[in-house]
């Protein structure tokens, strides 16, 4: 599972009719993450009026772990528009918060979705995107004469070994991208065992 996700924090801010809006893109791996972050504007920005937000945890293909919050305004004004700006662009792992200052002048529900939309799009377009890529972790067993077979296979699968251990055998602990784990698994030396396995 290989999708685009934001590799640091970014803000945009677009004004119309005199309200502003302040958009904040935030990198994000699980709901606390979306909490903090949340909160942090809130305490940062208390004068304004409104705080939605919209969210992707994970492939942004799959919408069982995306959401939104109008925060106030009208129902599917604010939080919807800004969801959809997310998965049409298909970015993942990604909060987007729009702190929005009324201007005295009503922009209507039409308009507010237009607003939060464009301000979102603002937001996209000035995103340093990378490629997510699924990792999984697995903890071998390997035999002393086997480790050097299995240090290539993991370079080979441009994979990382996180932690190296000596006792009877060499118990190592390495993470890859989840679609070479099975490849990686078939390629071991048949006395390495696998000790445990996130998948």
């Amino acid at each position: 599972m290989t999708y685009q996700t934001l590799s640091q924090p970014c803000t945009a801010v677009y004004e119309i009719k005199k309200s502003k809006f302040l958009a904040f893109a935030y990198p994000i791996s699980d709901k606390e993450e979306i909490m903090f972050h949340v909160k942090q504007l809130r305490q940062l920005y208390p004068d304004a009026r409104h705080h939605c937000l919209a969210y992707i945890l994970g492939d942004p293909n799959n919408t069982t772990h995306a959401g939104f919050d109008d925060d106030g305004e009208p129902n599917g004004t604010a939080g919807r528009p800004m969801l959809n700006v997310l998965q049409h662009k298909a970015i993942g792992n990604v909060l987007v918060v729009v702190v929005r200052y009324f201007g005295g002048i009503k922009l209507g529900a039409g308009g507010l979705t237009r607003a939060y939309g464009t301000a979102v799009g603002l937001l996209v377009d000035k995103m340093d995107l990378v490629y997510f890529v699924a990792q999984t972790s697995l903890s071998l067993l390997a035999d002393f004469a086997d480790e050097a077979q299995v240090r290539y296979l993991v370079a080979q699968a441009q994979g990382e070994i996180v932690l190296v251990e000596y006792q009877q055998q060499v118990k190592l602990k390495i993470k890859l991208a989840q679609e070479k784990r099975t490849n990686f698994i078939n390629q071991l030396p048949i006395a390495t065992q696998i000790l445990s396995d996130d998948e």
